[in-house]
């Protein structure tokens, strides 16, 4: 349908991202929206052919901020079970240093499916264990994602600092510091894509200001600046965090982040929940974006995002469903409910509303991965789109269509347009059989969950 338009006419509910009126659908040419029709009209543009979509709405792809994909492989291990982040982190650095290139792939691929099952056309990824013959992981998760057909920002993470040196991993997950950064300079020439449509970008990603040294926070801030590619770290997700900063750096995380040169518009936090007002003010000036989590943050018990208040000070807030072993799911659209539930804790339901949440999940999170072209519905973006059905028990009598599509519970996408092709068509994935990647994973999750600690 290159060269074909496509009416995707008469939703029950469609979601924009802005004030635009698409209540008679969209239509789509090529690999871009090319008219949005308006309540009780009819498209001005010639139709080739069209989709009755009656009973279903339609979103904006979503797009996830933030992952850990290799985390699919240790999912609920008791080991790790109720415990908060360190002592989590703690056991599971033992687990994740057998991680192996079979096991980084079908991870990979398996997230992804997910993500794209429950409505996201843009994945972001955070990887940082590099054990010994793992050199290549970077190349090994683009490999994997563009047999999905996805876009995706994959940030080259890294560590350190081991616990030899202070530090949270084993010795044997970390890597020296010239070679982190002229991996990165190698992954960001071989693959960051600057064009409007791209689907492969690059961003660089210490893990946190404990795992890796002042130096190469300084030193990956100015390769990022010099490559014009964007800065990722998690910051502010814990308490613990905050006093370890203090008594290792003398000074709180944000003012760390200063001191190494990250604040600015270029960088992207994950999580942010523990900063004060004056903190709040300094990273609205700076317009850093803020990775929500929400189901991660209660599942660790880490804390509530202060996405309101980071809103209003300047900040662009997306979502992201974190890790899937700090999660157990993979799950956008389950994310979306997520905030809206967690945030009403916080700012009642007056404020936090379904579309909302939808805008974090989708212009926001496209403002904070800098991706201008996606997350909102009008003419010349990106064909990148969820249709999800309401034929389904749960959506059975609802009034409003969209707020149900959240506060009834959705779950899975019927159909996903990337690009303006359908990638997800019957529930299912066009090009790559989830069955069989699944059962793959199984395998390789209980091959690494009972490798002997050593």
């Amino acid at each position: 349908m290159r060269n074909k338009t496509l009416w995707l006419k008469s939703p029950a509910a469609i979601y924009t991202g802005n004030i635009l009126d698409a209540g008679n659908g969209l239509v789509i040419k090529g690999n871009k929206i090319v008219e949005l029709v308006p309540s009780g009209m009819k498209p001005k543009t010639a139709i080739d052919s069209y989709l009755d979509c009656s009973n279903k709405v339609i979103t904006p792809g979503l797009i996830n901020t933030h992952h850990h994909f290799y985390q699919t492989l240790t999912r609920a291990v008791p080991g790790a079970l109720n415990k908060p982040l360190f002592p989590w982190l703690k056991y599971l650095y033992q687990v994740w240093k057998n991680l192996d290139e079979e096991m980084i792939y079908t991870a990979t691929q398996l997230a992804g499916l997910e993500l794209m099952l429950s409505g996201s056309t843009c994945i972001a990824d955070h990887h940082y264990v590099f054990p010994k013959g793992l050199e290549q992981a970077i190349d090994i998760q683009v490999e994997a994602i563009n047999t999905l057909g996805c876009r995706a920002t994959i940030t080259r993470g890294s560590m350190s600092l081991g616990e030899s040196d202070g530090g949270l991993p084993p010795d044997s997950v970390i890597q020296t510091e010239d070679a982190i950064l002229q991996d990165s300079q190698r992954l960001i020439s071989k693959y960051h894509d600057t064009s409007d449509d791209a689907y492969i970008q690059i961003a660089l990603a210490p893990c946190s200001p404990f795992s890796v040294s002042t130096e190469l926070m300084k030193d990956t801030a100015k390769l990022a600046k010099e490559n014009n590619v964007l800065l990722h770290t998690h910051l502010a997700e814990t308490e613990d965090e905050n006093n370890f900063c203090i008594q290792q750096y003398g000074m709180r995380p944000l003012d760390y982040l200063e001191h190494c040169n990250w604040l600015g518009n270029k960088t992207w936090l994950a999580h942010g929940i523990h900063f004060n007002k004056d903190e709040i003010k300094r990273l609205g000036q700076a317009n850093v974006g803020i990775a929500h989590c929400p189901t991660s943050n209660m599942l660790l018990a880490s804390g509530i995002c202060p996405t309101v208040e980071l809103e209003a000070a300047g900040c662009n807030i997306g979502l992201a469903v974190d890790g899937s072993a700090s999660n157990d799911c993979s799950n956008m659209i389950q994310e979306v409910r997520q905030s809206l539930l967690q945030q009403r804790l916080r700012y009642g339901a007056e404020v936090i509303t379904a579309e909302r949440v939808l805008g974090y999940a989708t212009t926001g999170s496209a403002a904070v991965l800098h991706r201008s072209s996606l997350g909102q519905f009008a003419i010349g973006k990106q064909a990148d789109l969820a249709i999800f059905s309401l034929d389904e028990l749960r959506f059975s009598g609802v009034g409003s269509p969209l707020d149900g599509l959240i506060t009834c519970g959705a779950s899975q996408v019927e159909k996903l347009m990337v690009g303006g092709k359908w990638l997800i068509e019957n529930n299912d994935h066009c090009r790559v059989l989830s069955m069989d990647v699944m059962e793959k994973h199984k395998i390789l999750a209980k091959k690494i969950q009972n490798q002997t600690f050593v």
